[in-house]
């Protein structure tokens, strides 16, 4: 059997990341399996102890899912410590269509992504446009300070 990837993203906060990154990505919230009204009861349903769920788990989304099913899902998983470091592994949003673009509408295209995400609570870190490049992109913190790039 093949592997499955899932992306998960250790948060403090799994609904705002949820909210923020179905926007972002064009995901949906992932709905709990079996017509159970919240994951938390579908967990409960499968014999998961409520000690093991922090306070408000499951109750609200925590996972995205791709609707055309090509892409992974993504899980917000909720931990107690916050983000202290530079993520070692971060997520490239390819938006602007590649070399084959000519570079100012690559410039548009991610510059309106990113006012996109800034108003939906990104902030920007740097724009990467080194002069005699064909390049464009812009790093970004999500809402909980989590690095990504539009590009």
């Amino acid at each position: 059997m093949e592997p499955e990837l899932q992306l998960t993203v250790d948060c403090a906060d799994p609904p705002l990341l949820v909210a923020f990154w179905t926007r972002a990505l064009g995901y949906v919230p992932e709905p709990p399996p079996g017509g159970h009204a919240t994951w938390r009861a579908f967990w409960a349903a499968t014999g998961v102890p409520e000690e093991e769920l922090p306070e408000g788990a499951g109750e609200a989304p925590e996972s995205i899912v791709d609707p055309d099913g090509r892409g992974p899902r993504v899980w917000f998983q909720q931990v107690p410590e916050p983000k202290t470091v530079k993520n070692r592994i971060h997520l490239d949003l390819k938006v602007g269509g590649g070399r084959g673009i000519p570079l100012s509408e690559r410039t548009r295209r991610v510059s309106a992504k990113v006012e996109q995400l800034t108003a939906a609570g990104a902030s920007v870190l740097r724009i990467m446009d080194e002069p005699g490049m064909d390049y464009y992109g812009v790093v970004l913190h999500d809402p909980e300070g989590n690095e990504f790039c539009v590009a």
